[in-house]
């Protein structure tokens, strides 16, 4: 709910300088959420202190007291918009607020039937006509209403929070132009120089697309600041690196690209990509990673030949809704360091998935579905903070999980299922505040964890068991728990040898040579 340091760097950092008056004093908020409106104590950590490090020497006019000045004079209103947010609550997930928007649509369809309905229906009895058909009209409008009354508050709330997200783009935006005032005039004119240079190897990549076939084009790190239309035609072109440019949106003549199977757009300015984007359905490799996206078209769900998608260090706050339903190739997701609050439960749907990095964002939940991605081997939720705070009982279905990164959360609990995870390898949970397995068990290893965890579930079969004698007679709950203790005895009894056989200690098992290329 507060604006984030990451996200908004100039604005973070103008606010915590501010004298400490009423009007920016933050209410009961402690220093560990990130309050950029309260100015930092003097006792900085090393990762707030690095990050301004980093930020006035990119951008050493911070140092200047007039442009201070001026910065601090139109970020004002910042304090003001966020006690406001505060009394609306949290934001609605984009699938809920999905769901509210189809609902009301269906009630509207329905009240559109009925009237229909009515009017062509007869008098039920001796009256005026007309007037009976305007009390059930009525009767059917008001009755919608009330139905549309609780999902208009959930798209409403929604709509409120996209409103305040942009007020404080706006007042980044304005620290940003305040700080491109006291820039040099000599650094205009370099840059125009520099353009000329760039435009004409534009210009040769298309005059030698329209003579032959291109198969690869590398305009990295060219200053770009826009793509002709033109680029459209070059319809037998497989890969192009558009990264480390200056590119503010993309033309929708890509989707032209017809045979594309590798699109590198990192490291630019970009805030949406085209909807075009959807029909190049050779793609297999995107890369949209430290842009300044909000969002991704839902039409990427059409990308059907997608294996890798690196949407990272961007500014997106949900995933479309259906984006799993067709991504059925896709073997690694890459979207930390973004806003995400949620993932839709449609990601449970990306079968091939081998590797699912999702640290630094806000993550409160995980899909309750989220066992079905039985493939994936390599999992990231660490640095989602005082949000992520337990996981879903399918965790333990997770049976190729190999890599799992926790940490900094505030887990407090491993979910029963835990000690399922047969394969996993390698398991970072610190700073958070376990108390299921305890700290003395999590500081002696993944294997420790693993065994402790499982013969905690043994122990609430058992548990179980005692406390339902009147059905202990069944046969189907007989078997059933027949069959998990017999699993646990296996588990118990095989896993050192698993695991030894993993780190080379016995026979050398299958690795991939692609996921091992992540670590």
């Amino acid at each position: 709910m507060d604006p984030n340091p990451k996200s908004f760097p100039i604005l973070s950092y103008v606010m915590s300088r501010l004298p400490n008056t009423a009007s920016f004093k933050a209410a009961q908020i402690p220093h560990d959420h990130g309050d950029i409106e309260q100015p930092t104590p003097p006792d900085h950590s090393r990762g707030q202190r690095d990050d301004e490090v980093e930020l006035t020497e990119r951008l050493p006019l911070l140092h200047r007291p007039a442009i201070l000045s001026s910065m601090a004079a139109s970020v004002a209103d910042v304090a003001q918009t966020r006690s406001v947010l505060r009394a609306l609550g949290d934001r609605p997930d984009h699938e809920s607020v999905d769901a509210a928007r189809a609902r009301v649509a269906e009630i509207e369809e329905d009240l559109a039937r009925q009237i229909e309905e009515i009017e062509a229906a007869p008098c039920p009895e001796e009256g005026d006509l007309l007037l009976w058909r305007e009390e059930k009209e009525e009767e059917c409008r008001a009755r919608a209403e009330r139905d549309k009354v609780a999902l208009r508050a959930v798209i409403h709330l929604d709509e409120m929070h996209e409103s305040y997200e942009r007020l404080l783009r706006e007042a980044e935006e304005r620290l940003v132009k305040i700080y491109d005032a006291g820039r040099a005039e000599d650094e205009s004119a370099m840059a125009q120089e520099e353009g000329k240079e760039v435009n004409e190897k534009v210009i040769a990549v298309l005059r030698e697309g329209s003579e032959k076939c291109v198969g690869s084009v590398d305009l990295s790190g060219q200053q770009l600041k826009y793509l002709p239309e033109a680029f459209g035609k070059l319809r037998g072109l497989i890969s192009l690196n558009l990264s480390d440019n200056l590119l503010e949106a993309i033309p929708d003549a890509i989707a032209g690209l017809e045979c594309l199977e590798e699109l590198r757009l990192s490291s630019n300015s970009l805030i949406a990509l085209p909807d075009s984007i959807g029909l190049l359905p050779k793609l297999k490799t995107l890369d949209v990673s430290n842009n300044k996206l909000k969002s991704l078209p839902d039409s990427i769900s059409k990308c059907r030949s997608l294996v890798e998608l690196d949407a990272s260090y961007n500014e997106l706050a949900y995933l479309p809704t259906n984006i799993g339903y067709e991504l059925q190739n896709l073997e690694k997701l890459c979207i930390q360091l973004n806003k995400l609050r949620s993932l839709p439960t449609s990601i449970c749907e990306m079968i091939s998935l081998r590797l699912l990095d999702a640290h630094f964002n806000e993550l409160h939940r995980l899909p309750e579905a989220i066992g079905k991605l039985t493939n994936l081997e390599i999992l990231n939720l660490s640095s989602n903070f005082n949000d992520l705070q337990e996981l879903p009982a399918t965790f333990g279905d997770l049976i190729n999980l190999r890599e799992l990164d926790l940490s900094n959360n505030q887990i407090h609990a491993l979910p029963d299922t835990f000690g399922r995870l047969d394969k996993l390898s390698k398991l970072n949970l610190d700073q958070n505040p376990l108390v299921i397995p305890p700290m003395e068990v999590v500081i002696q290893g993944v294997e420790a964890v693993k065994e402790y965890m499982a013969k905690r579930w043994l122990d609430l079969l058992l548990e179980e068991e005692r406390k339902s004698t009147a059905d202990a007679d069944s046969p189907t709950q007989v078997g059933w728990l027949t069959r998990s203790t017999s699993w646990l005895n296996d588990w118990v009894s095989g896993v050192s040898e698993g695991v030894a056989e993993y780190l080379g200690a016995g026979q050398k098992s299958d690795r991939d040579s692609y996921l091992d290329e992540q670590l």
